[in-house]
């Protein structure tokens, strides 16, 4: 392995203040415990740049963000954005679960589309940057870098305030260093 590996440390944001949501492009706040939990997780690793998602709850948890970047913003669940898991239809949902490319949410972004930003949006990231995101944005870099198909990355339990700790080498290969929750 090459000596001009990449770390990249993803961060969830915070709690936000309508929990239970299936909040994509919804532009909730995150709860004041909720930003004061990921600026303490921040303040345990070394980073150079933040980045974040130009969401509030993303941008509120960020510290000090030198940029903006909307790529890193949540998968768009279309008409399903802003509601419940509980008020679409199960089988509906577990469709979407299994493939989220061939059952994107109706009106919402294929899964496709949400890895490939996230891929062009690592590209960018130097070594040791901090990036405030969502847990779809996060699993969608688990998919790029790790090559984990969509069912594996609904495994990863990714509370809110969490950082996941990336080594990317260039090439592909990648090594996840760590999961702080």
């Amino acid at each position: 392995m090459s000596d001009t590996a990449r770390t990249i440390h993803l961060m969830r944001h915070g709690a936000p203040a309508i929990p239970g949501l299936l909040l994509g492009r919804t532009d909730a706040r995150a709860t004041a415990a909720g930003i004061a939990a990921c600026r303490a997780a921040a303040a345990t690793i070394a980073y150079c740049e933040v980045v974040a998602s130009d969401l509030l709850r993303a941008q509120d948890c960020a510290p000090a963000p030198s940029r903006i970047d909307p790529r890193w913003r949540e998968l768009d669940f279309g008409d399903w954005d802003g509601l419940p898991a509980s008020a679409i239809a199960p089988d509906r949902l577990s469709l979407f679960y299994d493939d989220p490319d061939t059952h994107a949410p109706p009106g919402g972004e294929r899964w496709s589309a949400l890895t490939a930003r996230i891929a062009a949006a690592l590209d960018d990231c130097a070594d040791d940057t901090l990036v405030v995101t969502h847990g779809g944005a996060i699993r969608a870099a688990l998919a790029v870098t790790c090559g984990f198909d969509p069912r594996q990355v609904w495994a990863f339990h990714l509370p809110y305030a969490a950082i996941l700790t990336l080594r990317c080498w260039p090439g592909g290969t990648t090594q996840i260093v760590g999961l702080r929750a």
